[in-house]
């Protein structure tokens, strides 16, 4: 069982009625996520309440849940409900979101002044400067474009997919296939005649140099491309 002390409050409500546990924060969302954890290390109590503050234990539960197992309510009350979060589990999302949101804008963007990606230090520094606030709640992909405005005031960013055409020689293609689906959506692929590969992949501007370089370090440097179009 979990220290009473450090427990959050998962809830659900029933029409008017509201059911509550206490139970520990990272545990349960593990839980919910349908991750390999034991209901002894998520639960604090065995105890299902009306109101924990007030120390109102529920009842009808079999009328609101079809059981009176509390086990089996506290699962449902954790992967229905709602799980309070702590601090320190809402800093250590908005940390995930942040070091998404620096991956995605430096594959994804570059300085137009030099066509070229900024290094992810450079997008960190502007996302401190800039006092760009994260939300914990919405994906990176969700903030991006609100965040690329924010640091346009500090850094020139210019957000650009590029379409592009590769051709690798038969004896490297294998090798070659899977990195393409690592670095951007594969819109065409087709096997010649000869045994090369042709893929036509649409990739972030920021992460172009580093596909080439991958392939090239595969087919010895025999890589052919052309940039087909561009978009931002």
């Amino acid at each position: 069982m979990v220290d009473v002390d450090k427990a959050v409050v998962a809830k659900i409500r029933k029409g008017e009625n509201h059911f509550e546990i206490l139970v520990d924060c990272e545990g349960a969302l593990d839980f919910r996520r349908g991750k390999e954890v034991s209901l002894d290390d998520v639960l604090a109590t065995e105890d299902i309440f009306k109101d924990i503050k007030k120390g109102e234990k529920a009842s009808d539960l079999k009328k609101f849940f079809g059981t009176e197992d509390v086990r089996k309510i506290a699962e449902i009350i954790i992967k229905e409900g709602e799980v309070q979060l702590t601090a320190e589990y809402k800093s250590k999302l908005r940390e995930e979101k942040r070091r998404r949101l620096v991956s995605i804008i430096s594959k994804g963007c570059i300085n137009p002044d030099t066509g070229a990606p900024h290094p992810p230090q450079r997008i960190e520094s502007a996302i401190e400067e800039a006092k760009v606030k994260i939300d914990e709640f919405k994906s990176a992909e969700e903030q991006v474009n609100e965040v690329i405005t924010k640091l346009r005031v500090i850094l020139p960013l210019k957000y650009e997919i590029r379409e592009v055409a590769i051709k690798i020689p038969s004896a490297h293609a294998g090798k070659s296939y899977s990195v393409f689906r690592q670095y951007g959506k594969v819109l065409n692929e087709e096997w010649q005649n000869d045994g090369s590969l042709v893929v036509v992949i649409e990739v972030p501007a920021g992460i172009q140099d580093e596909l080439f370089d991958k392939l090239n370090s595969i087919a010895h440097g025999e890589v052919e491309s052309k940039i087909l179009n561009s978009r931002s």
